[in-house]
């Protein structure tokens, strides 16, 4: 047994592989092109939500946690990763930046329910919903702190009614195709 397996073992420590931090890498790049893809309609709709929910479904909770990490942590620094080619601090702490930000506890609270329930398709796709709805109240909770503080107040049914209800058909739609990619995916990249 090599020291480094000795070590691994005594301290429950797990090192990052390369092969697992170049598709961190790879994955932070698809959300960013999945957030650069926009539907025209009223209301236009991005694809961010659908990489979220397709990295962590590939990735499994960890690794695909660290992806979206590394996705905020470049828009943040300036790289134009956000939807509309956006980037900077300035936009996370914009009246949208708590559904950007939302996405980091979406992907949590998959990893918890991955690590509570397994990974069957049918617990992957309550994770997603799960991580959906997570989204939404922090984005909502955020939207509506800076709404307040730089326009005026506004009621929940008010932020719902322009942030959450026009997207939650879009988002299932999301969900049922990252949740069909990622089975098929899946055993692609493992291997």
């Amino acid at each position: 047994m090599s020291g480094y397996t000795e070590v691994k073992k005594k301290t429950g420590h797990t090192s990052l592989k390369t092969k697992d931090a170049a598709m961190i890498a790879l994955c932070a790049a698809v959300m960013a092109v999945c957030s650069w893809i926009s539907i025209p309609a009223a209301v236009p709709f991005t694809m961010q939500t659908f990489g979220v929910f397709l990295v962590v479904g590939l990735l499994g909770g960890r690794n695909g946690t660290l992806a979206v990490l590394v996705y905020l942590l470049l828009g943040a620094a300036g790289l134009p990763v956000f939807s509309g080619f956006a980037g900077g601090i300035g936009h996370l702490f914009g009246v949208t930046g708590g559904y950007i930000i939302g996405f980091v506890f979406s992907a949590l609270i998959m990893w918890l329910i991955e690590s509570l329930l397994g990974r069957s398709f049918k617990i992957l796709v309550l994770s997603m919903i799960a991580g959906l709805l997570v989204c939404y109240a922090f984005g909502t909770a955020w939207f509506m702190v800076v709404y307040t503080r730089d326009t005026g107040s506004i009621g929940v049914m008010s932020a719902l009614t322009w942030c959450v209800f026009p997207y939650i058909i879009p988002d299932l739609l999301k969900i049922v195709l990252a949740a069909g990619l990622t089975r098929r995916l899946r055993p692609l990249i493992i291997n």
